[in-house]
């Protein structure tokens, strides 16, 4: 019951920034304190806690940064600092928790749509985080042979896209998502110099109709954060804009009937109960009866993953 007492320690050292403050040099608690603009004594009393957990190394007065907190610096390569932010904004949907379950739901919870700057691009930022090597087992574990064109469906900065283009050198790709996001897909996939087999579409799964033209559609962590109604409204936008005969992969946490496996998906339910305001996890034949009814067929449970890398595959009937 006490582990929340470390993830408060840890969060709010991010929050103050002292990761990326000691990146460079150790600096003494002083001038920590200065550069965080916090109280020295208290921060003092912050530090000392992060050195005990192995994550500063302190020489007298001065901390510098411990090898198991260099991802923690917002320099790193391999940076897991956005996710970090994205933690500490669901710290305030979890400390709700009980009143919603008194209550059944979140009403207050924003939409996606409808986040701030700061934590749109902490959340787009964590999902790249979560996602670049799941994307590349996920690329790997799906075989787009013959296929020509991938819809990825609120695609982010493109992780999923780009794993599937490398590993299929003939296919491109149009990524949809918000007209906020679609700028920082295009950063990421100049980076990785596939930009000319992208085309980038902005627009709201909710209210707008999808792409047309893909024989491919990609459906990555989305259906958690909508309700039943919603996922069948963009299962019917899913059919109409694929090309006839085309597929969907959904990539998500799938559950059992019980709904207790994966362990992690029973968890992530209770972030969706909190997080929003009809989001959840679905069982297998939830998902399956929706896609039949919205016109899809041969429906395969390709892949019962433990962290949100189940995978369905399904056709355009």
């Amino acid at each position: 019951m006490r582990s929340f007492m470390r993830s408060r320690i840890i969060l709010s050292a991010v929050e103050l920034n002292l990761f990326t403050l000691l990146d460079e040099n150790p600096l003494s608690g002083a001038e920590l304190a200065d550069r965080a603009d916090a109280d020295p004594r208290a921060l003092r009393r912050l530090l000392d806690c992060l050195v005990v957990f192995g994550l500063l190394n302190a020489d007298n007065d001065r901390y510098h940064l411990a090898p198991a907190a260099a991802c923690l610096a917002a320099h790193h390569p391999r940076t897991v600092l956005p996710m970090a932010h994205h933690l500490n904004y669901l710290w305030d949907n979890w400390s709700r928790l009980s009143a919603v379950v008194r209550a059944g739901r979140n009403h207050s919870a924003p939409p996606i749509v409808e986040k701030d700057d700061d934590n749109l691009d902490a959340f787009i930022q964590a999902m790249h985080v979560a996602g670049r090597t799941l994307a590349e087992e996920v690329a790997a574990r799906v075989d787009l042979t013959g296929f020509q064109c991938l819809l990825d469906i609120g695609g982010a900065t493109g992780t999923y896209t780009i794993a599937f283009l490398q590993r299929n050198p003939g296919l491109r790709a149009i990524l949809f998502d918000l007209a906020r996001v679609v700028p920082m897909a295009d950063r990421r996939l100049r980076e990785a110099d596939l930009r000319e087999r992208v085309t980038l579409r902005p627009g709201d799964f909710y209210t707008d109709e999808l792409p047309a033209g893909a024989d491919v559609a990609l459906l990555s962590a989305i259906i958690h954060q909508n309700s039943p109604r919603q996922n069948e409204a963009l299962f019917a936008k899913i059919h109409r804009a694929l090309a006839p005969g085309g597929a969907l992969l959904i990539r998500d946490h799938i559950m059992a009937d019980d709904r207790r496996h994966p362990p992690a998906g029973a968890v992530f339910a209770i972030n969706m109960l909190v997080g929003t305001t009809g989001g959840d996890t679905y069982t297998f034949h939830e998902l399956e009866n929706q896609l039949l009814a919205c016109g899809f067929g041969e429906i395969e449970f390709r892949w019962k993953g433990e962290y949100m890398d189940g995978l369905i595959w399904c056709r355009k009937a």
